[in-house]
Formats: structure tokens, C-alpha cells, sequence
């Protein structure tokens, strides 16, 4: 994986293989840059990156001039790695070690944008779940987007708050406005 624009453009990022990731393709995280750069002003955003794994959405923000990212995952193994490639590339990353429903239910602070990248057997009643805790407990500021990464097999078209629905290559980015 690579950063794509930024202060640290170009910078290749390799994962160790023993990560129980899926990382973003570069294809796809250009695209969803290219919606959120024509939508929002980077250096004013708060982010919140759900299910980070290797951190690479969070890199990209960071790299990009957003102030404030923070992002959660359960695995010690990627909340390592990810605190480790922040400290060596300068990023101002806040990482927590977190189950995201737990996280979710706690949280008081609210984001510009959620991004949220579950595994891909996901279950669907788990991805209305992160919804509704997002909406219950007004994670989201006004005008903010929760985007979701999900495999084409999953369609979420059909939930509350369900904006438009991307896809590239083998994944899909579902947006929702609340």
C-alpha cells in the first residue's frame, strides 16, 4: 500500500503478513479521496476510522492535512503497527485499542466524517447496528458522512440514512448523511 497525496506522497507502507487485514487498493482509496477532497476541506476535518487495520484510510487523511484522526481496532498487532508507522512518518494519529461497539457506545465526541471497514463477512444486522449507534448517540456532525467499505456481496442500500453506493474493482463504499 502507498500513500497517495500529501507530505509523505508516494510512501510505500508494507503490512506484516501476519495482520488480519484487507487493506483498501490504491484505485479505490484514490476515488474515495477524489469524493471527499470535492466535498470537504481537509485541514478543518474530524475523523474517525473504525476497523483501521493497517491504518492505510488514516495515513491518507493524515498525510493529506487533517488535523485530527483518530482510529480503533481490536488487534493489538495493527493498533502496534499502526502507532509504529505513525511515529516514524510524523503523523498525528490517535489510536485506540477498542471492540468499535464498545468504543461506539462510550464515545462522546463527534466526527466530520466516520469511516468504517468491517471484515467482509461482516453481518448485515452488525453494519445496521454500527448505523444506529452512530445516529442514536450523534457521532456524526451536521453535514458529516459515514462512509462504509463493504464487499459487493453486502448491500446496505436499503438502511436508514443510505446516501449513494460506490464501487470499485471488488468493493463498494456506501455513503450515509444524517
Amino acid at each position: 500500500m502507498r500513500i497517495i497525496s500529501g507530505t509523505n506522497k508516494g510512501r510505500k507502507i508494507y503490512a506484516p503478513k501476519n495482520l488480519p487485514v484487507r487493506p483498501t487498493t490504491d484505485q479505490a482509496k484514490e476515488a474515495l479521496f477524489n469524493i471527499i477532497s470535492n466535498n470537504f476541506n481537509l485541514s478543518e476535518l474530524s475523523i474517525l476510522d473504525l476497523f483501521a487495520g493497517t491504518g492505510n484510510l488514516s495515513y491518507e487523511f493524515s498525510s493529506r492535512g487533517v488535523k485530527d484522526v483518530t482510529c480503533v481496532d481490536l488487534n493489538i498487532k495493527c493498533i502496534n503497527f499502526i502507532k509504529s508507522i505513525s511515529n516514524k512518518l510524523l503523523l498525528n494519529i490517535k489510536v485506540i485499542k477498542s471492540d468499535v461497539f464498545k468504543f461506539l457506545n462510550k464515545n462522546i465526541i463527534s466526527y466530520d466524517i466516520i469511516f468504517a471497514d468491517p471484515p467482509y463477512d461482516f453481518e448485515q444486522i452488525n453494519y445496521e447496528k454500527i448505523i444506529q449507534l452512530i445516529i442514536y448517540k450523534q457521532l456524526l456532525k451536521h453535514e458529516g458522512l459515514l462512509i462504509i467499505e463493504h464487499s459487493k456481496k453486502t448491500n446496505l442500500k436499503d438502511i436508514q440514512n443510505h446516501y449513494e453506493t460506490r464501487e470499485y474493482g471488488g468493493c463498494c463504499f456506501s455513503f450515509f448523511k444524517i
